[in-house]
């Protein structure tokens, strides 16, 4: 654990970002370097590639034509929890960057431990809040003001094999959850999950007519342990007794992408970069053997949304020049650009701008916003989420039955759900 944390550290000492930038934590003596007097803001992110290249070749360069008393230097770092703990190390300490694109998962803890710059009163702020969806901007709200905005949304589609569902007699996959497993048992087609995790179970949780928490965020007792629920894990449960639903983070050898592509697998899930990532020779072949659509919601929204927000941190030493360029990323002429890498802009009107024919990877993903749910935006949300998979494993692997599993862990979640702000 010392390697890797020493490792993550150098990490951050030399990787090159935009333009062969590193992490410089006294921004003001780059300016001294190269003998000019532009402000230098430090951007964290951790686009991929593909996205990477629209933002050192497209975005970073017409914001600075813009702003030509701004430069912007770009680290890009991989999304992991050593990159969360180093923003907190740093931002507790005043050291951090000036901007982070960040995961939506953290903005509630960063905001509730005061290390990120409050957003309420800055220039443009208030008309800038009404682009966005209400539930994406509620995110980053706490205690009447806001600390983050939306950058970028993604959702989850059911992926299916179409020669599988052809041969069990199906066009298109049963338009209920129940009946796509019903499907699988008869044809002992497998279900792939990547996990235990709430990213990985909730959607089909909530398609088979379960809850995690009140509206509120404020209690679990009497909805992760509701009836519904209870039938909705047990189905899931006994499909997995069945090796029927396979879980890819648990046995650790497969693929669920390639097995639903090969048609070993009649379904699995995942975002958009379940495509994207591919090479644009390979999306077409891949559409022919695969069909996203979104997660049936009969009961209630099921499709769990995800997504990036950005940030000023606490400490910045340019938050103005922090803030003109949030503005600018999400704008609509940034969104667009960047939704060309398959990313779903949180802007309203840039969503509504873009273009998705019905025969893109992206048409089915874009139909399951509206259907979507958010993670509980909480503190504790990743202690949540911990006490969440490990009584799933306990129910999954016959240490406890269903109800009494998520008996004990909604009892625990009320208990990190009602533990008062800092």
């Amino acid at each position: 654990m010392v390697i890797r944390w020493l490792s993550f550290l150098m990490t951050i000492m030399l990787t090159a970002g935009c333009a062969g930038a590193s992490v410089i934590s006294e921004p003001d003596k780059v300016q001294k370097l190269h003998g000019n007097d532009k402000t230098v803001i430090t951007f964290w992110h951790t686009y991929n590639d593909k996205e990477t290249r629209l933002l050192v070749k497209e975005l970073i360069p017409a914001f600075e034509r813009n702003h030509p008393d701004i430069r912007v230097k770009g680290i890009n770092l991989a999304n992991s929890n050593e990159l969360k703990y180093s923003l907190i190390a740093r931002a507790s300490s005043n050291r951090g960057p000036d901007v982070v694109r960040m995961d939506i998962a953290w903005v509630p803890e960063f905001s509730q431990k005061g290390l990120l710059e409050s957003l309420d009163g800055l220039p443009g702020f208030e008309p800038l809040k009404l682009a966005f969806h209400f539930k994406a901007i509620r995110v980053g709200l706490y205690k009447d003001q806001y600390y983050a905005l939306p950058l970028n949304l993604y959702t989850k589609t059911a992926i299916f094999n179409r020669e599988l569902l052809k041969r069990a007699g199906y066009s298109e996959p049963p338009r209920t959850m129940s009946g796509i497993l019903e499907l699988a048992r008869k044809h002992r087609f497998t279900i792939g999950l990547g996990g235990l995790e709430t990213w990985d179970t909730l959607p089909y949780i909530y398609s088979l007519g379960g809850s995690f928490t009140d509206s509120g965020f404020t209690r679990a007792t009497g909805y992760l342990n509701a009836p519904g629920t209870v039938r909705a894990v047990q189905e899931l449960t006994d499909l997995y007794k069945e090796k029927l639903v396979y879980l890819s983070a648990v046995t650790l050898n497969g693929d669920n992408w390639e097995k639903v592509r090969n048609g070993k697998m009649l379904v699995t899930d995942d975002a958009p970069w379940f495509y994207s990532l591919l090479k644009p020779s390979e999306i077409r072949p891949a559409l022919k053997q695969t069909l996203p659509v979104p997660f049936p919601h009969l009961y209630s929204p099921s499709s769990i949304i995800g997504g990036e927000y950005l940030v000023i941190m606490k400490g910045s030493q340019h938050p103005s020049e922090a803030w003109a360029f949030i503005q600018w990323m999400t704008g609509k002429e940034a969104q667009l650009i960047m939704s060309r890498a398959g990313l779903i802009p949180a802007n309203r009107e840039a969503f509504k701008a873009m273009k998705v024919s019905g025969s893109s990877y992206l048409y089915p993903y874009v139909e399951a916003m509206d259907d979507g749910f958010i993670r509980p935006p909480v503190k504790n949300w990743g202690k949540i989420d911990e006490v969440y998979s490990y009584y799933l494993h306990k129910i999954f692997l016959n240490q406890l039955s269903v109800k009494e599993g998520l008996d004990l862990a909604a009892a625990e979640i009320d208990g990190l759900l009602g533990i008062p702000d800092d």
